[in-house]
């Protein structure tokens, strides 16, 4: 054998494996723009998952009586400053248990999936590109929340910010794993609309959409403490008020992305 022959055929195969991971990545990079082109085809998904949390927080501030004044209820804050880790908890339920839902949902009814399995682009890809543009529009329409709280109420934001990163990326992650496990069993998208539906109300109850969890009765906040979009919740209200979150909520935050993630891994399929 020639001496050179080994390294020649080392070095052929490092290149031929360097030009495959080249060629992943730009086609994960196309797939990404073009499910962001999607995404915001969509009107109302769009509308939901980037302006609406900016939008609620505008509308109860200046539509709520007392809502830019201290409460002696919620230990002299504001409720202003206090509902706004909610509705960075209801962007993440809504990115996740609507957008990212019904797109993957759609995908697989479609046979996008199914095709993509079999070509050289896997469906993997795919699912990572949506997550990528959800995960995008979710950091998008959170910072739009805080930018409206800051602008138009004067919040000033004294979080622990590492407890503050840490709640929102294990509170993402959970809601992520949930919606990949509804999409799993639902064959149809116009189902995992209905599912979905049926777990995000309450959900958002559970977060503190309509009721806050100091105003919840005990029981139901236990209960709420279980649930990962009520434990997301609650470990952003702490790490907004300088605290870091209890282990309770980051555990159940950790629990249930390990349990649905785990399940939808096993159960998903790439057609209906």
């Amino acid at each position: 054998m020639n001496a050179t022959a080994l390294p020649q055929h080392v070095s052929a195969g490092n290149g031929g494996r360097s030009a495959r991971r080249r060629s992943a990545g730009r086609s994960t990079v196309k797939l990404i723009v073009t499910e962001a082109k999607l995404f915001v085809r969509e009107p109302l998904g769009a509308f939901f998952g980037v302006i609406f949390p900016a939008a609620l927080v505008l509308i109860l501030g200046a539509a709520m009586p007392g809502f830019d004044e201290p409460s002696a209820d919620i230990g002299g804050r504001r409720p202003i400053e206090f509902y706004l880790p909610i509705t960075l908890a209801l962007a993440i339920g809504t990115v996740a248990l609507v957008n990212l839902l019904n797109a993957l949902a759609a995908d697989r009814e479609k046979g996008v999936l199914r095709r993509l399995s079999t070509t050289p682009v896997s469906p993997i890809r795919l699912l990572v590109a949506q997550i990528v543009v959800n995960v995008a529009a979710l950091l998008l329409g959170s910072g739009l929340a805080l930018l409206a709280a800051v602008l138009a109420f004067g919040v000033e934001a004294r979080p622990d910010v590492p407890g503050m990163l840490v709640a929102f990326v294990l509170g993402s992650a959970s809601m992520a794993a949930l919606a990949l496990l509804v999409a799993a069993f639902t064959p149809t998208s116009r189902a995992a609309t209905g599912i979905g539906s049926l777990v995000y109300y309450p959900m958002l109850f559970a977060a503190g959409v309509w009721t806050p969890g100091p105003l919840m009765p005990d029981a139901v906040r236990r209960v709420a403490d279980f649930t990962p979009l009520g434990a997301a919740s609650q470990a952003l209200q702490d790490a907004w008020s300088g605290d870091w979150p209890q282990p309770l909520h980051l555990a159940v935050l950790v629990g249930s992305t390990v349990l649905f993630g785990g399940l939808a891994a096993k159960l998903f399929r790439w057609s209906s």
